[in-house]
C-alpha cells in the first residue's frame, strides 16, 4: 500500500490543489518500509489525482481539498483522509494505528466564490489564512 501526504517542510500542506510536493510512504504489513518526497512539477488541482494514481498511491492524507479534487480522487480509487494537520510522518503513523484525526466532511472552496467568501468549513488551516478559525 502507498500513502501520500500533501507535504511542505515536514508538515501536512493545507491546500491540496496547490501542493508542490507529496511525501509518499510505502506500507507493508502496517509498517512504513520507505518514503520519498515527490515533486508535482507544476501539476495542480485536477491533474494531481492523476499524478497520485500514476505513482501508485492508495490513500491520501491532506488538509483542505475542494469537491472537484475529491471526486477526481474517488474516480482514481484513492481513499481520502482530509482536514488533517500537523507533522506528516506522525499522521501516517497515526493512520496505521487508526488514530488519525481528520474531517470526513472536509471542504475547501477557495475558488468557488459564489458561496459567501468561498472559505466555508476549510478543514484545518494551520495559519487560518481563510479568515476563519476552522476546527475539526
Amino acid at each position: 500500500m502507498k500513502v501520500a501526504v500533501t507535504y511542505e517542510n515536514g508538515q501536512i500542506f493545507q491546500h491540496f490543489g496547490h501542493s508542490s510536493q507529496f511525501k509518499v510512504y510505502e506500507i507493508n504489513e502496517n509498517e512504513i518500509i520507505s518514503s520519498e518526497v515527490l515533486d508535482t512539477n507544476g501539476s495542480g488541482h485536477g491533474a494531481l489525482a492523476g499524478f497520485l494514481k500514476e505513482a501508485g498511491v492508495d490513500v491520501l492524507i491532506c488538509g483542505g481539498i475542494g469537491g472537484g479534487a475529491q471526486n477526481a480522487l474517488k474516480d482514481a480509487g484513492i481513499k481520502l483522509f482530509g482536514g488533517a494537520s500537523g507533522d506528516a510522518d506522525k499522521a501516517v503513523a497515526d493512520l496505521l494505528k487508526d488514530k488519525l484525526q481528520y474531517n470526513p466532511d472536509v471542504k475547501c472552496s477557495h475558488h468557488e466564490h459564489a458561496h459567501g467568501e468561498g472559505h466555508s468549513d476549510c478543514g484545518s488551516h494551520a495559519d487560518h489564512s481563510c479568515g476563519h478559525n476552522c476546527s475539526h
